[in-house]
């Protein structure tokens, strides 16, 4: 079945983050329940992919000040039919920033969260079942400002507070910085 990689990667993350069972299991549940949980054609959510980007210092991340949303976010989008959630934070990624040299930093899923997104232009209220993965710069980090953002920015990570005060925002830091430590 397509959908159980993915089962199995959020298993091997509930072993490893046990304070983050509540979520886990939701967005387990949400994949098991909707075989077509990758579509957006699914209305009651879909599964999304995104990364924690962080430059060649491990000291900044990469954030987009986004438009739809009007929020400083990780880069990240739908899945449109992939399976394969770290294909789809690498593609989302990519196109978010226009950063070439992405290398994953571990292939396992760095963090995962579920937000709802707001009805707006005949599109019912949904949640977004997001896949998060750990990923780093290569020495060239300029980016490219796209249409899906106002803006970039590499943000210091000890300044975070500065852009955003949103939970998962800061639990993705606060992990980032003690996988380097």
């Amino acid at each position: 079945m397509h959908r159980d990689p993915l089962i199995q990667l959020i298993d091997r993350y509930l072993e490893r983050h046990h304070g983050e069972t509540d979520t886990a299991l939701r967005v387990k549940d949400f994949v098991q329940r909707y075989p077509d949980c990758f579509e957006r054609s699914q209305q009651a959510g879909h599964v999304t992919g995104s990364g924690w980007i962080i430059d060649s210092s491990r000291k900044r991340t990469l954030l987009t000040h986004h438009a739809k949303l009007n929020l400083w976010l990780q880069p990240g989008g739908h899945a449109d039919g992939e399976s394969d959630a770290l294909s789809v934070a690498m593609r989302e990624c990519v196109e978010e920033t226009g950063l070439r040299a992405l290398r994953t930093v571990t292939t396992e899923i760095f963090d995962l969260d579920v937000h709802g997104i707001p009805e707006r232009k005949g599109e019912p209220s949904h949640f977004h079942y997001d896949i998060r993965f750990l990923l780093q710069a290569g020495k060239d980090e300029s980016y490219v400002v796209t249409d899906e953002s106002h803006d970039l920015a590499w943000v210091e990570m000890q300044s975070l507070e500065d852009y955003t005060i949103e939970w998962s925002m800061r639990r993705m830091r606060d992990k980032a910085l003690r996988h380097f430590t």
